[in-house]
Parts: C-alpha cells; sequence; structure tokens
C-alpha cells in the first residue's frame, strides 16, 4: 500500500508540468522526422528504410531518459526533507524502492506511448499481437532504466548536480547502444563497449520486435536487463538502509 502511495504522489507531481510531458516529445521528433530523413540521404543512403530503422533506438531513448530522469524526485525529496520521513515511516525500505521505481516506470511508459502512434508513418507495423509484446519488453527496460536512475541519484543531495551527472550518464549509454546505427559497422572497441552497455540489448529487444532485427537472441537481451534491474534495485534498497542509519 505504501508505495503505491509513493507512486500516485510522484505521477500526480509529474502531471503538473503538462508542457514537460510535450516538449520531451520534441526531440525524438527531431531524430526521427530531420536527423533520420538527412542521414537517409547522406550517410545511410544505401540503407532502405533508415528511419524505420531508427524509430526503435528513438523509443528506447525517450524511454531510458524519462526513466532516469525521474528519479530527480528522489533528490528533491530529500532536500525537501520528505525522504527521512519516509524512511522513519512503517513503510520496508524494499516498498520505498518499489514505489520509486514504479512511478519512474509510469513516468517513462506515459510519455514513450505517446511516440508509438508516429511508427507507422515511418513505415513500422504494428500488429496487436506485436504491440502487446512490445509494451511488455518496454516495461522491463522502463524498470531497468528507472532503477539504475535511482541508483545514480543515490549519492546526490542537490537537484541542480542531478541532471548534469544523469547526461554524462545517459549519453555515452545512448551513442554506443546501437540507437542510430547498426553496431556491426562501427569500430571493434566501439562494439566492445556496446556489449557492456544496458542500452544497447534494450534496443535490440525493441528493434527485434520491431524490425525483426536481432545482434543477440531476445531472452538473452531480456535476461541481462532482468540482470540489471536487479542489482539496481538491490543497490537501492541498500541504499535507503544506509540513509536511515545515518
Amino acid at each position: 500500500m505504501s508505495c503505491l502511495c509513493i507512486v500516485r504522489m510522484d505521477i500526480l507531481r509529474f502531471l503538473q508540468s503538462p508542457w514537460r510531458i510535450v516538449l520531451t516529445l520534441v526531440q525524438p521528433l527531431l531524430y526521427l522526422f530531420i536527423f533520420g530523413a538527412a542521414l537517409q540521404s547522406g550517410t545511410y543512403a544505401e540503407m532502405a528504410g533508415y528511419q524505420s530503422y531508427l524509430y526503435p533506438g528513438i523509443l528506447c531513448m525517450i524511454i531510458m531518459f524519462s526513466a532516469v530522469s525521474a528519479a530527480i524526485s528522489l533528490v528533491h525529496d530529500r532536500e525537501a526533507g520528505f525522504l527521512r520521513a519516509l524512511l522513519v515511516s512503517r513503510a520496508s525500505r524494499w516498498e520505498i524502492a518499489l514505489g520509486k521505481i514504479m512511478s519512474g516506470t509510469a513516468q517513462a511508459l506515459l510519455q514513450s506511448l505517446l511516440v508509438l502512434p508516429f511508427g507507422p508513418l515511418l513505415g513500422v507495423g504494428i500488429t496487436p499481437p506485436t504491440l502487446m509484446m512490445l509494451l511488455i519488453e518496454m516495461l522491463l527496460i522502463a524498470m531497468t532504466f528507472s532503477a539504475i536512475g535511482l541508483m545514480v541519484a543515490l549519492p546526490f543531495r542537490s537537484v541542480l548536480v542531478f541532471p548534469v551527472m544523469s547526461n554524462l550518464v545517459l549519453l555515452p549509454m545512448f551513442f554506443l547502444s546501437g540507437a542510430l546505427y547498426p553496431i556491426d559497422l562501427a569500430p571493434r572497441w566501439v562494439g566492445a563497449l556496446a556489449k557492456l552497455d544496458p542500452a544497447t540489448y534494450a534496443v535490440d529487444l525493441l528493434r527485434g520486435r520491431l524490425c525483426s532485427i536481432y545482434l543477440q537472441p531476445a531472452l538473452t537481451s531480456s535476461l541481462i536487463l532482468t540482470a540489471g534491474l536487479t542489482v539496481a534495485s538491490l543497490v537501492v534498497i541498500t541504499g535507503f538502509y544506509r540513509a536511515g542509519n545515518r
């Protein structure tokens, strides 16, 4: 019950800024319709349907950035003293962690769902069975990066510092993930780093579902993301225990 209250509070706080939701669409649409069209006529001119190839990567970008950015609520709560009140309440540490992870997941899914209708405009076919599996995979990705965002946010006490650090983490992950280009065309050292990047498996999962282009089996990517979710969640719960003992 406590985790549901945390989710409700964070979602209401998120919905108080409707312009934030609208403006988050600007960058993805620029990537899809301007950046994608430019590269399709230039660097990737030989690749038919580059914009449809790009679409899963941009969809994953929205989930990643939204989920990690949602973790700023943890920093807000710490500044306002609300986190301390949560930690001394009857709610267990895992309930607090679950509530924060699920609120970040909900925000990421809400923003990514706004981009789904643009898929067919770019030649991406989304049938009902594909949509069902896609939503399950998006849920897994959103939960994983929500937990990673909280893990990154744990040490910070200022809302001014966290966005800088989150971008420092997210941008390399995004550019190494293969969201914008095929990994097999990149230099070997880029491919080696990409294998260590959880975003690589998230992008591959969505691209495989929407474009039938897999770098590794979907089960492998799903297991790696699940492992990442588990590790990040344990770090967050441990961090809450340490914060409560200070």
